[in-house]
């Protein structure tokens, strides 16, 4: 039977999710990969484990994950069952709709129907009565945008969810969509993007800039440029990586000379630092403003610990700044 450590409180950072009274660990688990119907229980159990000892509190899902779709949350929900449910009001639990669920036109998109359906399946693979964080998971270019932020109204007037989130929105479309939770009173207090040093989309499609002027919370996926931010690459591509392994979000021709040569570039500058490369990418983004919480993936516990290291060191000189810029 599973005891959390009774020191888990003691070292992380909890930052406040835009004007809400909700705070997120600077470190949070996301269960896109290794938690599926791929992964081994045994590993996803002690990968849990070891992040709340070291007080990571938040869990991040959506109703796709898997490879098989629904595998993770239902991994995750044997978790629960078997080990941390006692310790449930101690957790914040999120999951997402917005991509291809199943067959037929009701499950994908942003349709109160999809949206209300996919959740109820979520709660159900997770054993829950209630998520404490559900995101729209991506926007919708034809289902009207008052009609998904209705369905997010819903959703928290049935009690299934806390709070709401958006992800992957562009800035224009999150303050149209924030105006109209606003006008609903629902508690929207978070957005959830891809952000890492080598991926800026968020500061030029204005969802970075919108996020601090409403005042709300931004939690980033993807910090490491899935591992290409780390020591993985520094000498080519290992045969144990996940392009080698999987290839559905990395592709080979992404580690190029030119690519690998800015990661070299980058490693100087966390070695001078003190830190991995890994943790300094981290740390570059927990020290801006805007972000909240950075969601790591992780394939074994030792990662976990790793990259809570990060937190330890979040100060950049300009200097720093500047030569981690024109390395991007």
């Amino acid at each position: 039977m599973y005891i959390a450590a009774d020191k888990r409180y003691e070292h992380m950072e909890y930052k406040r999710c835009g004007r809400s009274g909700l705070k997120l660990p600077a470190i949070s688990l996301g269960l896109w990969h290794n938690f599926g119907d791929t992964g081994v229980y045994a590993n996803m159990e002690q990968m849990c484990f070891t992040a709340f000892d070291n007080g990571i509190t938040h869990f991040d899902l959506a109703n796709n994950y898997g490879p098989k779709y629904g595998s993770a949350e239902s991994n995750f929900g044997k978790l629960l069952k078997e080990h941390l449910m006692k310790y449930r009001d101690e957790l914040i639990i999120s999951t997402k709709a917005g991509y291809d669920m199943w067959e037929g036109p009701y499950g994908n998109w942003g349709s109160r129907k999809y949206l209300i359906a996919s959740l109820d399946q979520s709660l159900k693979r997770m054993g829950l009565d209630y998520v404490d964080i559900f995101y729209h998971h991506r926007m919708d270019p034809e289902t009207p945008l008052e009609e998904t932020m209705g369905a997010l109204e819903q959703i928290v007037r049935s009690g299934k969810a806390l709070y709401v989130g958006l992800s992957n929105y562009d800035g224009e479309t999150l303050a149209r969509a924030s105006a109209i939770l606003e006008d609903l009173k629902v508690p929207f207090i978070i957005n959830q993007n891809r952000y890492s040093i080598f991926d800026r989309t968020v500061e030029k499609n204005g969802l970075l800039a919108k996020t601090g002027e409403l005042n709300k919370g931004l939690i980033t996926f993807s910090p490491l440029a899935q591992g290409l931010l780390s020591d993985r690459y520094l000498n080519g591509i290992p045969e144990d990586s996940r392009i080698k392994k999987d290839g559905r979000f990395l592709k080979e021709n992404a580690v190029d000379d030119e690519r690998l040569e800015k990661i070299r570039g980058l490693n100087d500058i966390a070695k001078k630092r003190g830190q991995k490369l890994s943790e300094m990418a981290l740390a570059w983004l927990l020290a801006k403003e805007e972000v909240t919480s950075v969601l790591i993936g992780a394939s074994k516990p030792s990662q976990i610990i790793d990259n809570i290291k990060a937190t330890e060191n979040t100060e950049f000189t300009e200097e720093e700044l500047k030569a981690i810029d024109a390395l991007s």
